[in-house]
């Protein structure tokens, strides 16, 4: 090609850009020759058609959210949920029913698996666990999403569980009917007040009334571990002064625990039944009653120490309130154990529920 055909054609293209660029100044703003400046822009109208658009968005995605929360909320009521492995006991014909995310490991005693939904895999091996089979000792079991299953004890079993779980009923199964008006099925402390209700380990104020939030008196909680225990008959020896009525509701309960030195009472040989127990002396009786049971009493891990009121636990009930954090008998109030607090009719039963399923009975 010719010099001179070159400049030609490049002096033609530098011409069509000068043109294109004149054309392109001249246009209208907001124009179709103006793509990249829009009157919808300028005007205003852009930024209302786009707030209204992630507000109807947003607004979508939180129904589903909240509707999603709302399913999750309703199929575990009556659930406990464990953040970490809770170690848990089974009688010879219990249950413990997981859900979706749940796990389980089987310690000791021997225990079926029914997957009633989805699918549960065996960590350990890498493999899908049967409906019907039997479940392998220090092998986790977890249910993959969707999942529903139950776990039933051939024999006296132990085994650590995580996520939400149900011992004792079934996924499928209606939720316990209970007489009390004031313990909804929604309510924290519905499973604890069903299993000490059902276990005969605490009755109504009235025909249908629990009064979950009443006080416990130190008499009261003394009758619920005497129950626990099954009721045994008075031992003979001295008793306090201030229990010595044998029309007292409390009297074999008391004069038990005395003898068997789960209750000591106070320096002055009384025992003071009508004070209002607190969570610190609810504690120490636990524990004791945990040594004459020849309960295991190992104290681990450091959870204790994350509660910044534990230097307020007096001395004759330390110790017994650590072993109570560790074995998640008493698991805090607001991130705090609140040691001189009073413990209220539902919270006493949610500690002695905790402790049938994390240490037995």
């Amino acid at each position: 090609m010719g010099v001179d055909l070159k400049r030609t054609i490049t002096a033609a293209l530098v011409l069509i850009a000068l043109l294109f660029m004149v054309t392109a100044s001249a246009a209208t703003v907001g124009s179709s020759a103006d793509p990249l400046i829009t009157r919808s822009y300028l005007d205003g109208a852009f930024a209302s058609a786009l707030k209204s658009e992630i507000t109807v968005t947003l607004s979508d995605a939180t129904d589903k959210a909240i509707g999603k929360l709302d399913d999750i909320y309703k199929k575990h009521v009556g659930y406990t949920f464990a953040p970490r492995f809770t170690k848990i006991s089974l009688a010879q014909g219990d249950t413990v029913s997981l859900s979706t995310g749940s796990s389980f490991i089987l310690l000791s005693g021997s225990a079926s698996l029914n997957v009633t939904g989805g699918t549960v895999i065996n960590v350990s091996t890498g493999g899908e666990a049967a409906s019907g089979s039997r479940l392998a000792q220090y092998q986790r079991y977890f249910c993959t999403e969707n999942t529903t299953a139950r776990i039933t004890a051939s024999s006296a079993t132990t085994g650590q569980v995580d996520g939400y779980y149900l011992v004792g009923g079934g996924v499928d199964a209606p939720a316990p009917h209970l007489p009390f008006a004031d313990v909804p099925g929604g309510a924290w402390f519905f499973k604890a007040i069903d299993y000490v209700y059902e276990n005969e380990l605490f009755t109504g104020t009235s025909a249908t009334t629990f009064s979950p939030n009443s006080p416990m008196t130190r008499a009261m909680f003394v009758t619920v571990l005497h129950r626990l225990d099954g009721r045994p008959s008075t031992a003979s020896g001295e008793g306090f002064s201030d229990v010595s009525n044998p029309s007292q509701y409390y009297y074999g309960a008391v004069r038990w625990a005395n003898a068997n030195k789960i209750v000591t009472g106070y320096t002055d040989g009384t025992f003071h039944p009508d004070v209002h127990v607190t969570r610190e002396q609810m504690a120490a009786i636990m524990y004791r009653y945990a040594t004459y049971k020849g309960r295991d009493q190992s104290v681990t891990g450091t959870v204790f120490d994350t509660f910044p009121d534990r230097t307020q636990v007096s001395g004759y009930a330390a110790h017994a309130m650590r072993w109570s954090v560790t074995w998640e008998i008493i698991r805090g109030s607001d991130g705090k154990l609140l040691p001189q607090n009073t413990a209220t009719r539902a919270e006493v039963a949610q500690i002695v529920y905790n402790y049938c399923q994390n240490v037995g009975n």
